[in-house]
């Protein structure tokens, strides 16, 4: 007596599911990680109530140690305004500020008067509470 079956169980997997589902993350993290832009530098920002997100152009750092950057590049007290005036007139005049919190609050004042006097939006990065 010969049996045999009639349907044949194939062990192949297709993976074009799978593919699929893998390229549609890949391109779901490609678009939102160009809306993030994070301070490469590390500065320990002061926390607020509120906070909004702005788009950044333009960022000065200061750090604890009164080391002054204009988008991650070191710049002195002396040339920052050049520098910031160079990169405002390719930016839409907005300048955000990331300051130390142990920063004194006069080079605070000193880098938003010279984004004030250049005409530019001042704004001032934050932590969330």
């Amino acid at each position: 007596m010969n049996l045999q079956t009639r349907n044949k169980v194939e062990a192949a997997f297709s993976m074009a599911s799978m593919t699929d589902l893998i390229f549609l993350l890949l391109i779901f993290f490609m678009l939102t990680s160009s809306f993030v832009t994070p301070s490469g530098l590390p500065v320990n920002l002061p926390s607020s109530l509120a906070s909004t997100i702005e788009v950044q152009k333009t960022s000065v750092t200061v750090t604890k140690d009164l080391l002054y950057f204009v988008n991650d590049k070191r710049v002195t007290r002396n040339t920052l305004e050049s520098e910031l005036k160079r990169n405002l007139s390719a930016a839409n005049g907005v300048v955000v500020l990331h300051i130390d919190k142990s920063v004194p609050t006069e080079e605070l004042v000193y880098v938003a008067g010279i984004a004030t006097a250049l005409k530019a939006k001042v704004t001032i990065a934050t932590k969330p509470k």
